[in-house]
């Protein structure tokens, strides 16, 4: 099975940290993702949440996915 990315279309880097505002990835890991084993993305994604808690702040855009997911919840 592949592990599959968790990009959540944020796409926006922290400057301090290094990491995605959206996933928590670096850049190099994101570049590098569909090039990686499924161990090495398994702990990155292990990673992540502890990643995004370092984050002062969060981006103020709400995604298209966020957006639609939000809708989903109302209906």
């Amino acid at each position: 099975m592949t592990v599959q990315s968790p990009c959540n279309l944020v796409c926006t880097i922290d400057d301090k940290t290094g990491y995605c505002f959206g996933c928590g990835r670096t850049r190099d890991e994101i570049a590098g993702w569909m090039a990686y084993p499924d161990d090495i993305r398994t702990r990155v994604i292990a990673e992540l949440p502890a990643r995004l808690e370092t984050m002062e702040r969060k981006p103020r855009r709400e995604t298209r996915r966020q957006r639609m997911a939000r809708e989903r919840q109302v209906d």
